[in-house]
């Protein structure tokens, strides 16, 4: 018989979704619990005030159901005027960094269509832990210290400053006002959250949201893209989101014909290679969805992708022109019952905790997804009213033929497909253990422009063996102090006939990896 499993980045949001399976619900059922009481018990991961995307498969369907419940800018932003005072990019404390949360939209439309127990019984978790209270960990602790200058007084996180000085680990935390905002939702769902005290509240605090534009849903189905790796199709979902780059990483691996060795310093070098080879050019394809550039379908196209892999050299690293990294505050989540449907789900506030905005009574901050946008005069993801930014979030959703077979994803902002590339080509490709694949050290690539060749922090624990090769090749090597923390934590469930595997990441002391 099979098992339900949990895959999280806390181990309350794992309860949640385990006692919601339990009680008789789905995974969908349980994927919405997990993603609400983490953004309650982890708010500097992600919120009501952030984003979502989904993955939903099940047994039998041809492919996955995704969902996009990415929010989009307010209807008054202005981005001439933001040139015009000498800006180059969007500020975190400007109104237009602000974009609609997506996430309510995005739990109700989930609970509509796929769930099977209500939006009632899956947020009673979420609701209980946020009257009830529920211990700091280490890293959130850290989160708020740092940020006290900006929210120490902001009645949107008042719990986690009590006379003034950010939370400690160990302390209990009770949020009542998100408690009674999600309550809300539960009696009068979407319109009690957007139409309500929570929109109310939204278009207060920023200047550029209307409540016309909160009357809009942000949730919408959209077809995944996907392409097949060793027999699997690995399904993501299509831009706003830059989800293709990890999948297509594989691919281009795959075509160069490496074998799938983890010590072997050529395999490292094929992977760098060909990230880099996709990457270079994602922030000018990758924008709302009515403004991407070329067809959604193009970015896994086999003769795309055998172009990329052609212009890899296997002995020696390439110039690309630039991208940058940055951090996030993201939680990838996932779940699968006992028959077979499967969720890949992924939430996000963005840059940490957000934006310096938030809800004055509602107990929630609001997302900074507006910085995805660019400036630039008629870039396709230039910013502007009504659209969606370029989404970092990128779930995975695995596939053979026509049952689910692996679910991954993390936080780690724009190298979410680094890291998701990583994690697959151990796991799926090299047959790894999935505890060994997690504690694997992993790297990372933030800027390789024109004249310069990649640069590669990869975390301590390789064999010098490789890292000298690497370095012969033309990549330049850093090693971080330790384990990276924003690298992770990753989720992974592996679904086999009725066996079920997971494992958690080591980096995050939080994370939940539960098979039941």
């Amino acid at each position: 018989m099979s098992s339900n499993v949990v895959a999280t980045p806390h181990r309350l949001s794992a309860q949640a979704g385990r006692g919601v399976l339990e009680s008789g619900g789905n995974a969908v059922d349980a994927a919405i619990a997990i993603v609400a009481a983490q953004g309650v018990v982890a708010p500097e991961t992600c919120g009501l005030g952030g984003d979502l995307f989904a993955l939903v498969h099940a047994l039998g369907w041809e492919r996955p159901q995704a969902l996009n419940a990415s929010g989009r800018s307010g209807s008054k932003v202005d981005a001439e005027e933001l040139r015009s005072r000498g800006h180059l990019e969007i500020p975190r404390d400007h109104p237009a960094a602000v974009t609609i949360p997506g996430c309510v939209d995005g739990l109700v439309e989930l609970s509509s269509r796929l769930g099977s127990v209500g939006l009632g019984e899956a947020l009673t978790p979420a609701i209980n832990f946020a009257e009830e209270g529920f211990e700091v960990s280490t890293e959130q602790a850290a989160a708020f210290a740092r940020q006290t200058e900006i929210y120490g007084t902001h009645p949107a996180v008042a719990g986690f400053y009590p006379d003034g000085e950010a939370v400690r680990a160990g302390d209990i935390v009770s949020r009542p006002d998100l408690a009674q905002t999600l309550r809300a939702v539960v009696s009068g769902g979407r319109e009690s959250f957007y139409g309500g005290v929570a929109g109310q509240d939204i278009v207060a605090a920023v200047d550029g949201i209307t409540s016309s534009d909160l009357a809009v849903s942000q949730a919408e189905w959209v077809d995944p893209i996907g392409i097949e790796v060793r027999g699997l199709t690995a399904w993501t979902t299509p831009p706003n989101s830059q989800g293709y780059l990890g999948p297509a990483t594989l691919a281009v691996m795959d075509l160069l014909g490496v074998a799938d060795d983890p010590d072997d310093p050529v395999w490292w070098h094929s992977m760098i290679e060909g990230y880099r080879a996709l990457a270079w050019e994602r922030d000018d394809i990758v924008a709302d969805p009515d403004h991407v550039p070329l067809p959604v379908d193009l970015l896994l196209d086999p003769a795309r992708l055998g172009r990329a892999a052609a212009s890899v050299d296997p002995t020696t690293a390439g110039v690309w022109p630039a991208a940058s990294a940055n951090g996030a505050g993201t939680a990838f989540m996932c779940v699968a019952d006992a028959d077979g449907m499967a969720v890949s789900i992924i939430q996000s506030n963005y840059h940490g905790t957000g934006s310096t905005f938030g809800t004055a009574r509602s107990g929630f901050l609001l997302q900074d997804r507006g910085r995805g946008f660019t400036l630039m005069p008629g870039h396709p993801n230039e910013l502007g009213p009504g659209k969606r930014p370029l989404h970092t979030l990128s779930p995975t959703l695995w596939a053979e033929g026509n049952r689910p077979r692996w679910l991954i994803g993390t936080r780690g902002g724009n190298v979410q497909p680094q890291l998701i590339a990583q994690l697959a080509a151990r796991a799926v490709m090299s047959g790894q253990p999935l505890a060994e694949a997690q504690g694997a050290p992993r790297w990372t690539i933030g800027g390789f422009g024109p004249g310069t060749r990649s640069h590669v922090v990869i975390e301590p624990g390789l064999p010098e063996s490789i890292t000298t090769e690497l370095e012969r090749r033309g990549h330049r090597i850093s090693i971080a102090d330790g384990p990276q923390a924003g690298w992770g934590p990753m989720s992974i469930i592996e679904l086999d006939g009725s066996s079920r595997r997971t494992a958690p990441d080591p980096r995050v002391d939080t994370t939940a990896a539960l098979v039941f």
